[in-house]
């Protein structure tokens, strides 16, 4: 079994911003910089064979380069508390079109489709063991970050290994887009 997601990658002054940006919160856990990535298609555990056909459903995708932005803050909340903080990606009809045809991509080799709408968004920390007026201050702290626009080439299959402190993201297959 492989543990796998389709993301973009991230550029390394992009991660560098968004690093500047973690602290000052006691109880969240961050987001390591190099684990920085917008997520296309949450994929899952899954056999090496499927894999495969994943890898092969991947890499008959055509869509153009775009320019990507990230801008603003969010959150994720279950139980009226705040469970993660996240920047946003401005939306754009070349993301959306993207991640649409990944979800149909993998839908067309047997995976289940996604039930959650697309949210763009890169994640900065977990936050369930973070005090909620903490969480509200960095908000507001940071509610108008933007960053200029970074080219978008490619897309990535990733394999995630969990680990204690971390996941473990390794990029497995890159994508071109036209």
């Amino acid at each position: 079994m492989v543990r796998l997601f389709v993301a973009l990658a991230l550029p390394d002054e992009v991660k560098a911003q968004l690093a500047a940006l973690a602290g000052g919160i006691p109880g969240a856990r961050w987001v390591p910089p190099e684990n920085y990535h917008l997520t296309l298609r949450f994929i899952g555990e899954i056999e090496s064979w499927q894999a495969e056909e994943v890898d092969a459903a991947l890499a008959a995708i055509r869509a153009p380069r775009f320019e990507l932005a990230l801008a603003g803050i969010g959150t994720f909340e279950k139980g009226g508390r705040i469970q993660s903080i996240h920047i946003t990606a401005e939306r754009s009809e070349a993301l959306t079109r993207l991640q649409a045809k990944v979800e149909t991509a993998l839908q067309r080799v047997g995976l289940e489709p996604e039930r959650r709408r697309f949210a763009p968004h890169v994640t900065l920390a977990r936050t369930d063991k973070a005090e909620t007026h903490k969480l509200i201050g960095f908000i507001h702290a940071h509610s108008l970050f933007r960053s200029p626009p970074v080219p978008i080439d490619n897309f990535v299959l990733f394999s995630s290994y969990l680990g204690k402190e971390a996941a473990h993201y390794v990029p497995e297959v890159e994508y071109e887009l036209s």
